[in-house]
């Protein structure tokens, strides 16, 4: 019987950690699928803006090499070149057209690649002199046809996409007009921290990024007949046209994902691929979306959903105990009732048996057995009462120590979301997802505190480390700052040296510190003067923090009780008179006190914790 009892325990606990397995799995996989597809829908609708813009910036140059060559200035230049006061003058004309039209470089070569005027005739490497022959968008015009490239200027080292088209005479091709755009502002005008904007040319290089470091690098290695067809129209010189590290590729719902190794070995990242294909100038474009906002999505949801399931677990044991304890109650008297039936009958056997003295004691044995058991069943109902009242008092107390820790962030979060909204309305929107962030934050911190009560719940302490106190006030003050105002109470904080650390856990420290500092907005709101000192000092080889308000103080008969549990002198709906012995249960536990006193103009609390190793001492 009992082994068949072990047995469906072992089944029961076994099936709870695969059903609560699954159920986080499952939350997890439908929170990772959910956000690829979103951050897909961003990326797609990213790209088609970026793909927009580029077709803008290539259409608007696209016609006016075309105007151009039916200049017949141009015309006539190329048929009688003239000496050098018509060169000056045609550059001086070619100078104004591309200063017009806001284009890099415009400039004019003859049949044989020769540049015989340009724009740029007055810098330092001007364009007039030089071939260009070797150059495919010159290939193209000599045939007849509009030449399109992209290259690294040879003269100027400067990304470039060239238009060129021939210019002709009777049918005759002369020369072409070649009009340059400078790209650079592409990729500035398209900055994004979460993704990657890129443009590869139709070998696979890319040439413009929004990330310098993969400049002129490739997604996949390079076959030598592209490489070779590279290196000799010079379209990237002096690139090593090298892979980017690409360590992994798999497949998602939303598209292909790739792991990169990040610059300078600082580890990994995994990026959403998304691309488009441009017809019209035969390039790819692709954005790269980071993940990991994804990933930290996903993981909010594993705490989210464990919290629920941890909750409904601990629910489900307080059901099942109490049915046990039913049930054991319910065999104990079907037990005893059996007991006294058996009794009952022997004694009546024995009555028939014996003379009226057996009897009369067998009348006083009923009686006895009768008190026995109304005593038994008084024992028995007085022990089930006090097991349940120290049942609801844990449960009290936990429920009352979780309303009383998360009271705090929870309005912090309600001020921070009244906030946003009116500046959302104003259209202050990086002040508004400052205030999410914050709301974010808070929501953590109620997740450590639900973590703390427990730990207090099974009698451990978190992590003690060396804390610098300064960040342990200014996480304080974060919290109780929205109660100081609507006290319009005034605080203090006096930290001597300003690097002064104590050995204990960041999260506990501070939530005494937001106990102890809340209690005395609470003193000092009906006062004239309201005022709140906290001072931090070493003493003795320790680190003593003084919390002292302008309150009306402590009286002497409430001291001695003060950090009693449910012992309050506030007023009904103030609070339950934990908040102190959860505080003296914290320091308590990373080796600290703390004492209470009346101050010289209220009430007065000191903690005393052991300093750090890694402190400054000043002389």
């Amino acid at each position: 019987m009992q082994a068949a009892k072990r047995a469906r325990h072992w089944f029961f606990l076994l099936f709870t950690v695969l059903f609560f397995g699954a159920a986080l799995w499952l939350t997890a996989h439908l929170t990772y699928r959910e956000g690829l597809v979103r951050l897909a829908e961003d990326g797609t609708a990213r790209m088609e803006l970026y793909v927009a813009y580029l077709r803008g910036v290539l259409e608007k140059y696209e016609g006016l090499p075309e105007l151009l060559a039916t200049n017949k200035r141009l015309v006539n230049f190329l048929l009688n070149p003239g000496g050098h006061e018509r060169i000056e003058a045609l550059n001086r004309y070619l100078e104004t057209i591309n200063s017009i039209s806001d284009a890099a470089d415009t400039y004019l070569m003859d049949r044989e690649g020769l540049t015989i005027a340009a724009s740029n005739w007055q810098t330092p490497r001007p364009f007039v002199g030089r071939n260009f022959s070797y150059r495919p968008y010159f290939k193209e015009a000599m045939q007849g046809h509009l030449g399109r490239y992209f290259a690294l200027g040879m003269t100027s080292s400067r990304r470039g996409y060239y238009f060129a088209y021939p210019v002709r005479q009777s049918g005759r091709i002369l020369g072409a007009v070649v009009i340059k755009i400078n790209i650079d502002k592409v990729e500035r005008n398209w900055e994004h921290p979460d993704t990657t904007l890129l443009v590869t040319d139709p070998d696979g290089v890319i040439f413009i990024t929004t990330n310098p470091n993969w400049r002129f690098h490739t997604l996949k290695p390079l076959d030598s007949a592209a490489r070779r067809r590279i290196v000799e129209s010079r379209r990237y010189p002096n690139a090593s046209l090298e892979p980017l590290d690409i360590l992994e590729t798999s497949s998602s719902p939303a598209g292909p994902l790739i792991r990169l190794k990040t610059t300078g070995g600082r580890g990994d990242k995994t990026y959403l691929l998304q691309s488009r294909h441009m017809d019209q100038a035969g390039w790819e474009v692709q954005i790269l979306s980071d993940i990991s906002g994804v990933q930290r999505l996903v993981l909010r949801a594993l705490l989210m959903a464990g919290a629920v399931i941890m909750l409904s677990l601990l629910l489900g044991i307080v059901l099942w105990q109490r049915r046990q304890r039913l049930a054991e109650r319910h065999r104990y008297e079907r037990r005893a009732r059996e007991v006294l039936e058996e009794a009952n009958e022997a004694l009546e056997d024995r009555v028939r048996e014996r003379t009226r003295e057996l009897v009369e004691i067998n009348r006083r044995l009923r009686r006895e057995i009768e008190e026995r058991r109304q005593a038994e069943e008084e024992l028995h109902r007085t022990r089930n009462e006090l097991i349940h009242a120290a049942k609801l008092a844990a449960l009290g107390q936990m429920s009352a120590g979780i309303n009383h820790e998360l009271n705090q962030p929870l309005a912090a979060i309600r001020t921070y979301a009244d906030n946003t909204r009116q500046l959302l309305v104003k259209g202050r929107q990086e002040d508004a997802l400052w205030n999410l962030e914050q709301i974010g934050e808070l929501t953590q911190r109620m997740a450590r505190i639900g973590a703390q009560l427990k730990i207090f719940a099974r009698k451990t302490s978190g992590r003690i480390e060396p804390v610098p106190l300064h960040g342990v006030v200014d996480g304080a003050l974060e919290i109780v700052n929205p109660a100081l105002r609507r006290a319009d109470a005034r605080i203090r904080i006096l930290i001597e040296p300003e690097d002064l650390q104590v050995q204990a856990n960041n999260v506990l420290l501070q939530q005494v510190l937001v106990n102890l500092i809340g209690n005395a907005i609470q003193a000092v709101e009906d006062q004239e003067q309201r005022n709140i000192r906290v001072h931090c000092r070493r003493e003795q080889g320790r680190v003593r923090i003084t919390v002292q308000d302008s309150g009306p103080g402590i009286a002497p008969e409430h001291l001695p009780h003060i950090f009693e549990a449910f012992y309050t002198t506030k007023d009904p709906g103030q609070g339950l008179g934990l908040g102190l012995t959860i505080t003296a249960r914290i320091l308590e536990e990373m080796g600290g006190d703390i004492m209470a006193s009346d101050g010289e103009t209220g009430a007065r609390f000191e903690i005393y914790l052991s300093e750090a190793q890694g402190s400054v001492v000043h002389g």
